[in-house]
């Protein structure tokens, strides 16, 4: 039992695949209900803990070129810290953007980006179409280096034109 529970919460959200319904407050306390955007692109940032250098430099980029992807959709960037860690670093930072509180690590592992080894999320970038499936999901190989901005802001870009 215990390995189809790794298996689940490890196995990577296939595209195509009916995107996790979710609700979880962000910095302010404010729910963030994924259904709320159905009709809508939502652009699902996951990243493993606030505070952490690429994390840190990751999020400062989200803020500064936030236009870059609300152009085409919702954002909100996700990771297991609470919403009171995430109120205090968005406040130190100057973060502008919605950062999800996932504590119970429900949503992560709904979308199979769980790192059991060290509790946390993997660095994943998750795009949910209007039809409320997955329309791209990437995991970068290695978690302590940053995601291709360019590469998101590509896929976006064609994903509108389709």
């Amino acid at each position: 039992m215990a390995n189809e529970t790794m298996n689940q919460e490890t196995n990577t959200i296939a595209v195509g695949a009916v995107a996790p319904d979710f609700r979880l407050p962000d910095q302010n306390g404010k729910e963030f209900h994924l259904g709320d955007y159905r009709g809508k692109t939502a652009i699902l940032f996951f990243y493993p803990l606030d505070w952490s250098p690429t994390c840190s430099k990751e999020n400062a980029c989200f803020t500064q070129g936030l236009s870059r992807f609300e152009k085409y959709g919702e954002v909100a960037a996700i990771s297991s810290d609470s919403m009171y860690c995430h109120r205090a670093w968005a406040e130190a930072r100057g973060l502008k953007h919605r950062l999800l509180a996932d504590m119970h690590r429900s949503v992560s592992k709904s979308y199979g980006l769980y790192f059991p080894d060290a509790n946390i999320n993997q660095r994943a970038t998750v795009i949910v179409g209007k039809d409320g499936k997955v329309a791209w999901v990437k995991v970068e190989a290695d978690i302590t280096k940053e995601r291709n901005y360019d590469e998101v802001e590509a896929v976006l870009a064609k994903q509108v034109k389709a």
